[in-house]
């Protein structure tokens, strides 16, 4: 199986490209919601970490962004419960997909929390900031704080891009991402 890890800045549209690629993908920001809709045992853990801002289940992400505005620290905790989660559910989809002759990594921090291997092939997505920022604002939820405190845990954009296999420019045209992931699955298959 090949494992293909989804880089980029945050709104960069690595979920999109991923989603393209037309094979099972493994999306830690969509399990993380379900957690916190459907997970008592990591409400429990987050309550008992931060009873302040944790109160109530299912885990209101409006409790979770205040906790992380009001303390960088709470960030950290919240990721260390969450990512324990996330890696028990990356497991299962891989077993899951073994015979799959791809998957697709879509993890925020893959390489910040360890998550990857070192055999896995390491794609960036490439947006223009202008782009990015256009996207983010319309984002529903969008704050500009949240975004800021998400940031400073990150390993920068320009190293990621320096230790990726493949670049995507990503100018949020289906046409770009499609060439793009071709020539990858050209390269790789």
């Amino acid at each position: 199986m090949i494992r293909i890890g989804i880089l980029g800045h945050i709104g960069a549209g690595k979920s999109y490209v991923a989603n393209n690629f037309g094979y099972p993908v493994f999306n830690a920001d969509y399990e993380v919601s379900k957690i916190y809709k459907k997970d008592k045992k990591v409400f429990i853990k987050l309550n008992k970490k931060l009873p302040k801002y944790i109160q109530s289940f299912p885990i209101n992400k409006g409790q979770i962004t205040e906790a992380i505005l009001s303390n960088n620290d709470n960030l950290k905790k919240i990721i260390k419960i969450i990512h324990k989660e996330i890696r028990k559910k990356m497991k299962l989809f891989l077993k899951k997909n073994k015979d799959k002759k791809i998957v697709i990594l879509d993890i925020p921090l893959l390489l910040e929390n360890k998550i990857n291997n070192k055999k896995d092939i390491l794609v960036f997505v490439d947006s223009k900031k202008k782009d990015i920022e256009k996207r983010l604002k319309k984002r529903q939820n969008f704050n500009s704080e949240l975004f800021n405190q998400f940031k400073k845990n990150q390993i920068s954009v320009y190293y990621k891009k320096k230790i990726s296999h493949y670049i995507i420019k990503n100018d949020f045209t289906k046409k770009s991402v499609k060439k793009g992931i071709k020539n990858i699955l050209n390269a790789i298959l």
